[in-house]
């Protein structure tokens, strides 16, 4: 019966720590239509966060990549004074980007609602 009250324990502890992720991450970015982040990300800088390979395989044109494993060493080549409009395959890896970011300081942070695979505009491939 106690190993009934553990699994209990874990799983409140663990979805407590999922809301608690959930919400820090709908305060630190904001999610933007598509229309909307059409309408914004050339005024701004438009951050792929997923890996290369992905990257090459196809981005919004104008991207630039900075993967979200590489962020800890390389968040200092972004501006703090422009827009960040980040998007990665379905917004989970930008969210977590943009909660990162917003604790380094960074301001106006704006991820893709549905991510790249939602994307209908314009691609580039680095790759053939």
């Amino acid at each position: 019966m106690g190993w009934l009250y553990s699994i209990i324990i874990i799983l409140v502890v663990l979805v407590a720590f999922i809301l608690i992720n959930g919400f820090r991450s709908k305060r630190a970015v904001t999610t933007l239509s598509e229309e909307d982040f059409k309408a914004g990300y050339r005024k701004a800088q438009l951050i792929d966060v997923r890996e290369k390979k992905e990257f090459e395989d196809g981005h919004i044109l104008g991207a630039r990549n900075l993967p979200s494993t590489q962020l800890r060493t390389r968040y200092k080549e972004l501006r703090q004074d422009i827009p960040i409009y980040l998007y990665c395959d379905n917004a989970g890896r930008s969210a977590r980007a943009a909660l990162f970011l917003k604790g380094k300081g960074y301001k106006n942070l704006y991820q893709l609602e549905g991510g790249f695979k939602k994307w209908s505009g314009k691609v580039k491939y680095s790759r053939k």
